[in-house]
Parts: C-alpha cells; sequence; structure tokens
C-alpha cells in the first residue's frame, strides 16, 4: 500500500496507534468530521498522534501512526464511530495547513536490521513477563482487538490474557511482537508513547522489558505491603 507524502493528523491526550493494532475511534468535533468526509472520499488514511504532555496548544508529538479507516458508522447527528487500523509509524515534518484540520508532510520509519539472536532472547524475556503478569492479576487495560474482525459493523472483539499469549508465540516478526504487547499492556501513555517513537527493534524490546519489570516489581512492592 502507498503511503502518500501528506496526510491529516488528529491529535489526541494519552493516544497512540500502533502499526497492526486498531483503535476505535468516536469522531464528534466538525473540524475532525470533514477530516473523515475527505479521507473517506480519497485513501481513507489519516495519523493519529499523541499531544505533547504540559503543553497548552495543540501540539502533535513527533512520531505518529499512520491508519488506515476499516469501518466507519456515521450517526443522523453527524458524529461517528469507526475502527482505525495502524499502518506505520511516521515521522511528523513540517505542516501543510491547520485549518480546516491540520494536514503535514510524513515520513514513513524503517527499523533497521537486527541481531536475529539477541532479539529473539529478548522476546523470550518479555514473554517471561507477561506470564509473571498474569499470575499477578495485573489487567491488560487497553484490550488487543483481532484484525480479522475488523469489517463488521461492531467493535472487534478483545482478545483475552492467555490467548494474547498464545497469539504472541504465533508471531515470527519481533517488531510486531513488541507493538503488540506495548499496545495491549502499558497503562502509562508516556510509555506508550516511548515505544511507538523507538525504531530500533532491540532497544525498543529493551524498554519494554524495562516497563515491565517496573510494573511488576510495583505490584510486589503493593501486595508485600
Amino acid at each position: 500500500m502507498k503511503i502518500p507524502r501528506e496526510i491529516p493528523v488528529m491529535t489526541l491526550p494519552n493516544a497512540t496507534l500502533f502499526p497492526q493494532a486498531l483503535l476505535p475511534l468516536y469522531i464528534f468535533e466538525p473540524r475532525y468530521r470533514q477530516m473523515l468526509a475527505d479521507a473517506l472520499h480519497s485513501n481513507r488514511m489519516f495519523s493519529v498522534a499523541m499531544q505533547r504532555p504540559g503543553l497548552a496548544r495543540e501540539t502533535p508529538s513527533p512520531v505518529a501512526g499512520l491508519g488506515l479507516i476499516r469501518v466507519s458508522v456515521g450517526h443522523r447527528d453527524g458524529t461517528s464511530h469507526l475502527i482505525l487500523q495502524g499502518l506505520a509509524r511516521v515521522e511528523l515534518e513540517e505542516a501543510v495547513r491547520y485549518k480546516p484540520y491540520r494536514i503535514q508532510r510524513i515520513r514513513p520509519l524503517q527499523a533497521p536490521p537486527c541481531d536475529n539472536v539477541t532479539v529473539d532472547a529478548l522476546v523470550a524475556k518479555v514473554r517471561e513477563l507477561l506470564e509473571e503478569r498474569i499470575d499477578l492479576g495485573l489487567p491488560f487495560p487497553f484490550p488487543v482487538m483481532s484484525p480479522d474482525k475488523a469489517e463488521t459493523k461492531q467493535a472487534p472483539p478483545a482478545f483475552s490474557p492467555k490467548e494474547i499469549l498464545n497469539y504472541l508465540d504465533s508471531i515470527t516478526d519481533p517488531e510486531q511482537a513488541a507493538d503488540l504487547v506495548s499496545c495491549a499492556v502499558l497503562p502509562g501513555a508516556v510509555e506508550r508513547q516511548t515505544i511507538l517513537e523507538t525504531v530500533d527493534v532491540e532497544a525498543r524490546l529493551r524498554r519494554l522489558i524495562h516497563f515491565l519489570l517496573a510494573e511488576i516489581r510495583e505490584k510486589r512492592k503493593r501486595d508485600a505491603s
């Protein structure tokens, strides 16, 4: 699929769109209604960027998720529910325009080659930590949804934690595995954005492991007190 050079950008607080992930959205602002209508009549794509923390003015983070509209259901009041599927990490470059909605130039971000032995060991560690999370009763705050069900008019079903483990075992691409776990598990917006902005797969997995270990240590500390 050809990625356009310029794309609409939807800036949301605490939102991250990972490649292959499905993000349900409710469109109600007039500018985003227009953006959705324009996208549906063109390439069905737009980007979701997290608002930079601590800034009052709308300022998207430098790395966003490019998404494809898989399902869009309009309502009589002009609002819409849609499901956006992540296609790629993109770097947001200069703005082309700001009104009626933001459009920016984008550059797709591709992970450089990595050491397969090291990366496989890191993926195994991630799986081990996921099992530990389940044993500790830690939740999966953002349920992963099945992409093959995304064409339905209803929200696709979420996987259970055990199903996510089984799905993780079936994934041969370590980059996809890192993004799947980050999308489903990391509760903090800053942590998720950090993973999204980490292009190198080995570094991405190491940061994910760091976040998982910190969460597990905190849970054990709470349980012991």
